[in-house]
């Protein structure tokens, strides 16, 4: 049996005596995979027993996770039977073949691809933003895409205190959040306009070192792609605020790591710089950086393996009474992915979440 639903929504399920769950991280060798081990060591999170899996050509590996050496197992479903929260950061193919199953085994499964994102059965989490939501999880909860991430945090503080009507967001996202092979062929790229070599182009539709890329994702039959919707529909539900308009462009940038964007802000009633400043500074993760007078604000080399979302270049929109203009960078990899799911295990473990009815 996998979840079993006890009582109301509001007591969803049974209290669990676990108190160092069973993890398996699926993508383990992936770049999203060795971040999220990093991090497990530096908060000490605390596992009983954990499982490194990855695909057939990955298995026998051996990495370091807690001072010992782990073996890279084949992801198998037999994998999963004694797991108490699994880990999913893979392809999209391999989260929809694997997740029902793993659930049906008994895990509380935490998943990075946009399969699950926008179905209203699954929570879409930030736990600084909307930790409650997980008291309604039936067995999944969805990471959200690591732009809307970055751009939730710095605005959510904000809309609570005042709602946010309008935005329009310009992301300048690194190859990282392509994978570990885009980064690679960045490097190669380089090198190769430096030895005057011909560039090769796989990971990207075009060259990326030396240039930008406005296309991210799969195009839509609006004009806009995958990505920059993404930004929308999943920014809407983080913060339970279907009303807000959104428009978002995505752009590929030759940066290894972190991602950036613009954003523009229309509130409900105008906002003054220095209130903004205060109620980002007040809200945890979020660190301002915001002095143009001496350079200082957020950049890819400040943020990068760093947990902070920082906000910058704050200050009131010239074309709009009621708006703000900022600047937000996050590392893509860490609060965009790996970071945020350890912390949604954290709250799991912290509000006792896990599914009932494992089998023995």
């Amino acid at each position: 049996m996998g979840w079993r639903p006890v009582g109301t929504t509001t007591d969803r399920f049974e209290e669990s005596e676990l108190s160092n769950p069973r993890i398996a991280v699926v993508g383990a060798t992936g770049a999203v995979g060795a971040v999220f081990l990093s991090i497990i060591e530096e908060r000490k999170f605390p596992f009983e027993e954990i499982k490194l899996l990855a695909s057939s050509r990955s298995a026998g590996k051996r990495l370091k996770v807690g001072g010992q050496e782990i073996e890279v197992e084949e992801t198998t479903l037999e994998a999963f039977r004694d797991v108490d929260i699994a880990f999913v950061s893979a392809t999209t193919a391999v989260s929809q073949a694997l997740i029902p199953a793993i659930v049906e085994a008994g895990a509380v499964v935490i998943d990075d691809s946009a399969v699950y994102r926008m179905d209203p059965q699954v929570p879409l989490v930030v736990p600084e933003i909307n930790a409650d939501d997980l008291k309604e999880h039936r067995g999944i909860v969805a990471i959200p895409n690591c732009s809307t991430t970055q751009m939730a945090m710095a605005l959510y503080p904000l809309h609570r205190a005042n709602p946010i009507k309008r935005l329009v967001a310009d992301s300048y996202q690194s190859v990282s959040g392509a994978g570990g092979a885009a980064i690679a062929e960045l490097q190669e790229q380089w090198r190769s306009i430096l030895d005057g070599a011909p560039v090769r182009a796989e990971a990207f539709p075009h060259q990326i070192a030396n240039n930008v890329l406005p296309e991210i994702g799969s195009p839509r039959p609006d004009g806009y792609t995958s990505e920059e919707w993404k930004m929308v529909e999943e920014t809407r539900k983080i913060m339970h605020a279907p009303e807000i308009a959104i428009s978002a462009t995505c752009v590929r940038v030759p940066v290894s790591i972190c991602h950036s964007e613009a954003v523009h802000v229309e509130f409900t009633e105008p906002m003054s710089v220095g209130e903004a400043r205060e109620l980002l500074e007040a809200f945890p993760g979020v660190t301002v950086v915001d002095d143009l007078s001496t350079h200082q604000y957020p950049m890819a080399t400040l943020g990068a393996g760093r947990d902070e979302v920082f906000v910058g270049r704050i200050r009131k929109d010239a074309s709009h009474v009621n708006g703000l203009a900022m600047w937000i960078v996050s590392d893509n990899l860490r609060k965009g992915a790996a970071l945020n799911a350890i912390q949604i295990a954290e709250e799991l473990v912290k509000q006792n979440l896990f599914l009932s009815g494992k089998p023995s």
